[in-house]
């Protein structure tokens, strides 16, 4: 019984997970983007703008599901640069360089280009009526 409860719920926590991941990695791009959230405006033809552009569509994308795997290779490999380009030289471990949610984002959005986006989302919507994409 536990483990079929358990698998019940597989589908639908990873579609939670994807969704707030995006979530949170589109609040990043508003604070780079437009100066929200507490965060400064960065010129657009920047290295750290074009992330922030990257990281606001890219996140809601991956929020709502649409896109996922090829957004989630994208933003996986956006976080790996971001994390050696600029965190890496501030010291060895992610907790010396501020580096840890970098290092995160790029594992959960690694992981989403294998797993796909769950069973609550437009891709699964989009593909046959709303089948899970796994």
């Amino acid at each position: 019984m536990r483990r079929s409860l358990i698998a019940a719920w597989r589908g639908p926590v990873l579609s939670i997970l994807r969704a707030v991941a995006g979530f949170t990695f589109m609040a990043h791009g508003l604070q780079k983007t437009f100066g929200l959230l507490g965060g400064t405006r960065l010129p657009p033809a920047s290295l750290a703008g074009v992330g922030g552009v990257l990281e606001l569509i890219g996140g809601f994308l991956i929020m709502i599901g649409l896109l996922t795997r090829p957004t989630a290779f994208i933003l996986s490999g956006e976080m790996c640069v971001a994390y050696f380009r600029f965190h890496a030289p501030g010291g060895l471990w992610p907790v010396q360089n501020r580096g840890e949610l970098a290092i995160l984002y790029c594992f959960l959005f690694f992981y989403l280009v294998f797993s796909g986006p769950g069973p609550l989302s437009l891709d699964a919507v989009l593909r046959r009526g709303g089948a899970a994409s796994d």
